[in-house]
């Protein structure tokens, strides 16, 4: 696999090219690869894309739906409740993919979120 084959299936199935996203899974680039320019997934940038009938190819193929997003700092269930793709958190949850935590709210820092989650803080 070259770097620029799994960039361009990135970049494909971002934009909801499911004809290059399948050229690519058949061509053999692996779809759970997170490349260190990216640190993200094709299946959870695609999904937070809104690009739903690429996520459920990815799915279909291989793509590992518990797999975390480090960019996005998702994974593909958490991604597809922020992007309101609701066939996608279904599909998931049919895989056996277990509802996480949820994420901290923006308006408060990671510290307190994590103190208040652990009975620590009110």
């Amino acid at each position: 696999m070259s770097g620029g084959d799994w960039k361009e299936l990135f970049h494909a199935a971002c934009n909801g090219d499911l004809e290059l996203v399948r050229y690519h899974t058949i061509k053999g680039v692996d779809l759970n690869y997170a490349h260190p320019e990216f640190l993200g997934t094709p299946l959870v940038a695609c999904i937070l894309a809104g690009q739903e009938a690429v996520a459920l190819y990815l799915l279909e193929h291989g793509a590992d739906p518990h797999l975390l997003s480090e960019f996005d700092g998702a994974t593909p269930l958490q991604a597809a409740r922020r992007a309101g793709l609701a066939t996608v958190a279904q599909r998931l949850l049919a895989m056996g993919v277990q509802e996480a935590p949820p994420l901290p709210p923006a308006r408060e820092g990671f510290g307190r979120w994590l103190l208040r989650r652990a009975g620590l803080a009110a």
